[in-house]
């Protein structure tokens, strides 16, 4: 497979196994940034080690996660044996938005802004140092803004022309059944917080728990319109790059 042909990775790779395409991933770029915050991402884990190839496991710390996913975190530290790399917001950034607009302003003017210094920029600066990073997307998690994810593609909004960076999205046909599936066959460590009505978890002011037949997204910026409840590490999903 050639080394930076897009067109001919999004035709072989789509629809297949997520481990076939973890490990084509980590073949072509060893030491691939695989993210990590979620149930999803802890599958995509386990099936990186059993690869044996190289992989480098990231999460981004908001400084306001709820107590449980900090305990989470480090229980699949200590069960997989790995390195986590924190990846924290500019301290300057964060100290004028508290200054100036206190700790709770995305409930009056939206999570844009709050998750572009937590989250979006500690992001993009970490990923500057790779050309290749996995996620733990799925097509089903957001009907209104992940339906279209591919499994390769070249991620524009965290890279550009000067710092082309691919992304894979393994998990993209499964379901969270698929995911609770392979949790609960391999025994992997999840957030204590899903046995609580918690399906979708992100910062602790910004997540409750869904209703039964509530989609697993209304649990996240619930005050906000569902088409924008993206906080923008995944804004190509907005606009799918053709492969």
């Amino acid at each position: 497979m050639p080394a930076f042909d897009l067109t001919h990775w999004a035709a072989s790779l789509k629809g297949q196994r997520p481990q076939d395409i973890i490990k084509t991933a980590l073949s072509h770029f060893p030491g691939a940034a695989l993210s990590f915050s979620g149930a999803e991402d802890v599958v995509l884990i386990d099936m990186a080690r059993k690869t044996g190839l190289p992989f480098r496991t990231f999460t981004l710390d908001t400084g306001r996660l709820h107590a449980e996913t900090y305990r989470f975190l480090e229980r699949v530290r200590e069960h997989f044996a790995i390195d986590i790399e924190f990846c924290f917001a500019q301290p300057e950034a964060l100290a004028e938005l508290t200054r100036s607009k206190g700790l709770f302003s995305f409930y009056r003017e939206g999570h844009s802004e709050c998750c572009s210094i937590r989250k979006v920029e500690p992001l993009r600066r970490h990923l500057a140092g790779f050309s290749a990073w996995i996620t733990g997307q799925r097509r089903d998690q957001s009907p209104g803004t992940r339906a279209d994810i591919v499994e390769v593609h070249q991620d524009t909004s965290m890279g550009d022309d000067s710092h082309p960076l691919i992304k894979f999205n393994p998990l993209a046909g499964w379901s969270s059944e698929d995911v609770w599936n392979y949790l609960r066959a391999f025994e992997l460590p999840y957030n204590e917080l899903h046995e609580r009505g918690f399906v979708s978890i992100g910062c602790e002011p910004c997540t409750r728990p869904t209703l039964p037949g509530q989609h697993e997204r209304e649990g996240r910026w619930w005050w906000e319109d569902a088409t924008k409840k993206e906080c923008g590490l995944h804004l190509g999903n907005l606009t799918p790059p053709a492969p």
